[in-house]
């Protein structure tokens, strides 16, 4: 066996393990338009929108002792003639939501 060959397979063998580890370590998240269709979706359950946002970038939000990284966002609907809001924070990592509250 050639020693560089052996050296050169050794030297691709240890960029490849590297490559691998850090796409593993990075984060996935989920996108904000699929986090805002799934709020959307949940809130229609209870009757129609009429508005919906969300922000997106991704911030830091805790529920002690979890720290999580989030998107926030909105959603307006009309019920029974009157403007009802409602804010709604959901994890970026998984898009589950994990707090909703309307706005007075």
């Amino acid at each position: 066996m050639n020693w560089k060959a052996f050296v050169f397979g050794v030297g691709a063998g240890l960029v490849c393990a590297y490559t691998v580890k850090e796409l593993a370590s990075q984060k996935e998240t989920v996108s904000a338009d699929k986090v805002l269709n799934d709020a959307k979706a949940a809130f229609k359950k209870s009757g129609p929108i009429s508005g919906s946002w969300i922000n997106m970038t991704i911030e830091p939000y805790s529920i002690p002792p979890i720290e999580y990284q989030v998107y926030k966002g909105g959603i307006t609907r009309d019920v029974d003639g009157k403007v009802e809001q409602y804010e709604f924070i959901a994890d970026a990592s998984t898009g589950v939501i994990l707090h909703t509250y309307p706005l007075h």
